[in-house]
């Protein structure tokens, strides 16, 4: 072996010994599941979600920086039409920003029956996921904001994980962003 890789595997192993522990960790058993990943801009990219949300029987829990595609709205109102309970996270200068159709469609959708809508209101930090649990069985991540642009024109992707354990650790993160003091119903 070189000096070199002696050295960053006595440091890598300096580090592991040494580090403070974070609630999350490599060594924590991992979720093993199915998983779709698909990246976009591509055909059908921008029809995933509403298929997604399209499957919920349920409730749909949300964290949205950008609600805006009117594809997304659409099927959350027609899920919220059958019966589906959605909650809805929202990043507070983006919900404001929302304006013409879609800011309509989205604002029409937080007033909804079986919509109750926040948003977050503390200035600390942004509030900058893109996921939601569909039925506490399927999660979907990523880095495309449910926006036209984020799943039309954008380098991102979408990740889709077929796990009740996976949907629990975000419902988990999203009953403490949820419960938040500060934050204010969805009204502009």
């Amino acid at each position: 072996m070189t000096r070199l890789k002696l050295l960053l595997l006595a440091g890598a192993l300096l580090f592991a010994l040494v580090a403070p522990k974070s609630p999350f960790s490599l060594s924590r058993q991992p979720v093993t599941a199915p998983v779709r990943i698909a990246y976009g801009p591509a055909p059908g990219f921008d029809g995933i979600d509403p298929e997604l949300i399209g499957r919920a029987r349920e409730k749909i829990d949300m964290a949205a920086y950008v609600l805006s595609d009117r594809k997304v709205i659409e099927a959350l109102s027609a899920a919220a039409s059958r019966g589906v309970r959605i909650r809805l996270y929202l990043d507070p200068e983006q919900f404001r920003r929302i304006g013409g159709a879609s800011g309509e469609a989205a604002q029409a959708l937080a007033h909804q029956p079986n919509v109750t809508a926040k948003v977050k209101t503390s200035n600390e930090d942004l509030m900058h996921l893109k996921a939601y649990a569909v039925d506490g069985h399927w999660l979907r991540s990523g880095s495309a904001n449910f926006s036209w642009s984020g799943e039309t024109r954008q380098d991102n992707d979408i990740i889709i994980i077929d796990s009740a354990e996976a949907a629990a650790d975000f419902l988990a993160r999203f009953e403490t962003l949820w419960a938040r003091s500060t934050n204010q119903e969805a009204d502009r």
